[in-house]
């Protein structure tokens, strides 16, 4: 991937995020497995209830869906949202396997995601380009029920201070971002929609877990 666009105030590529995870489709499973227990921590403070809808945002290859239609119980609903074509081609595979009948994908960029029916609950992990997007978090928020559970997980800058720690976020991030724009607070857009947001740290402070739950609509700047 071209990192030259990579200064801190750059936006996020949506193209060549769609290359990125083309090209990192087949490996992509053993590349989160390190950050397998974030995961379900953060589906944890979801606060899912049997008939919950929730929307898995950046689904990549399904790795969350397990879990959320298992908490979401047979009459929930599952929406993953991925605009990678073969990342979703082994999401497909994956509840094809399983059986899951209540499990929609969607494969389309998030900020165009023609959601049919509203949330209870949304989940960010490791999106960290999405959470950069005013128009797929605004997308997102607008189809959450009032009151929904939103959480976001993933990479961020653990301070100024801590730069043996940021030594190993700065290449996951050129990695798995096309912009390191907001690393400091990756949640930030999401919870000028949402409301204030709960954020925990793990990894030294290389990973966050922010959760939120939706109150009065803001306007996003």
């Amino acid at each position: 991937m071209d990192t030259s666009a990579m200064w801190p105030g750059a936006a996020p590529d949506r193209a060549a995020a769609l290359a990125q995870y083309r090209s990192r489709a087949s490996f992509y499973d053993f590349e989160l497995a390190l950050f397998e227990p974030i995961r379900q921590e953060a589906i944890s403070q979801l606060a899912l209830r049997h008939g919950d809808t929730v929307l898995d945002v950046g689904c990549g290859t399904g790795l969350s869906l397990g879990r959320l239609q298992q908490e979401v119980g047979p009459k929930g609903r599952v929406i993953g949202i991925e605009q990678c074509p073969e990342m979703l081609e082994l999401a497909q595979r994956r509840v094809k396997q399983q059986g899951w009948s209540n499990v929609t994908l969607l494969c389309t960029p998030v900020e165009t995601a023609a959601i049919e029916r509203m949330a209870d609950a949304a989940l960010f992990h490791f999106t960290h380009d999405i959470l950069r997007s005013p128009e797929a978090v605004a997308n997102v928020v607008a189809h959450l029920k009032p009151a929904a559970h939103v959480v976001a997980a993933g990479i961020q800058w653990a301070g100024p201070w801590a730069w043996p720690v940021n030594w190993f976020v700065l290449p996951v991030a050129l990695h798995s971002t096309t912009s390191l724009e907001g690393l400091g607070s990756p949640w930030d857009k999401l919870a000028a929609l949402v409301g204030p947001f709960d954020v925990q740290t793990r990894c030294m402070g290389a990973v966050y877990i922010a959760s939120g739950v939706r109150g009065k609509p803001k306007a996003l700047r």
